[in-house]
């Protein structure tokens, strides 16, 4: 999950399109910082180590449940949607048709967990649903879970290419250049997923992945974040850069983080 935090607290200074619009910026400063995205990555990551590899689905989203509204309580003022918090408040939280980008930031356990590319594909569904059960907020999970389990079991990116193209349909024609001047702030899946297919397929290292999303502008955090786990799973992330990561976040956070690397 490190790769998914990272991108959150790297692409957070410049969220609501604020720039930067190239790859050349400075990666760390005083006004990174985590948002929503990583605390709804380290809520599922803890739900799904809570259910267990072979959990059934009643199991797994009433975990979800459990643990994103818990996490979503803690830390409530770190950027959620008016939706999302009244989900997190709400004594019987129902799933409201969303097709934001919330459920493709927060699946990045998903896609590092499980031994099969079904699994993958079906819990990153179940993590999904109790929100965003529209199909693009579904389609947006999967995908980026799908994405992380062949990238970390050896295929190319030729080879993912054209499994997302065939299995999701998303159009990642364009070129990370080619989208940068079409810049706005979008929270959709339909919006993030090409750009963040499009900013890992294009990079050649996990920092060239997310630099490379962040300059992509609009909702940088998020863009980053979907990105950065994908680049986890095919690149690792530098040493120096999981140090980075353990010293921003909350020490709590860090308890679910490495307790997740030690069981993956």
């Amino acid at each position: 999950m490190y790769g998914a935090i990272l991108g959150d607290i790297i692409g957070s200074r410049f969220e609501f399109d604020r720039g930067p619009w190239t790859k050349e910026f400075e990666l760390f400063n005083r006004r990174n910082t985590w948002t929503d995205d990583t605390v709804m990555t380290i809520a599922i990551g803890e739900a799904l180590l809570n259910s267990g590899k072979d959990a059934d689905s009643s199991v797994i989203k009433a975990e979800c449940i459990r643990s994103m509204k818990k996490w979503g309580q803690k830390y409530p003022n770190a950027g959620y949607g008016a939706r999302f918090i009244n989900w997190v408040l709400s004594d019987d939280p129902m799933p409201y048709n969303s097709l934001g980008n919330g459920s493709a930031m927060r699946v990045s356990a998903a896609g590092l967990m499980y031994d099969s590319l079904e699994r993958t594909r079906e819990v990153a569904r179940l993590t999904a649903e109790v929100t965003h059960n529209h199909p693009e907020g579904i389609k947006g999970a999967e995908c980026t879970a799908a994405v992380m389990y062949l990238g970390r079991n050896g295929s190319t990116k030729d080879e993912i290419r054209e499994y997302v193209i065939n299995e999701f349909g998303y159009d990642i024609s364009m070129t990370v250049d080619e989208l940068r001047p079409l810049h706005r702030h979008d929270e959709t899946c339909m919006d993030a997923l090409p750009k963040a297919l499009v900013a890992f397929l294009e990079g050649d290292s996990f920092e060239d992945v997310v630099r490379n999303a962040v300059s992509l502008g609009g909702d940088t955090d998020t863009i980053a974040a979907i990105a950065g786990a994908m680049a986890e799973a095919f690149y690792g992330v530098p040493d120096c850069l999981k140090a980075e990561c353990e010293r921003r976040v909350k020490s709590d956070m860090l308890c679910v983080l490495t307790h997740f690397e030690s069981k993956k």
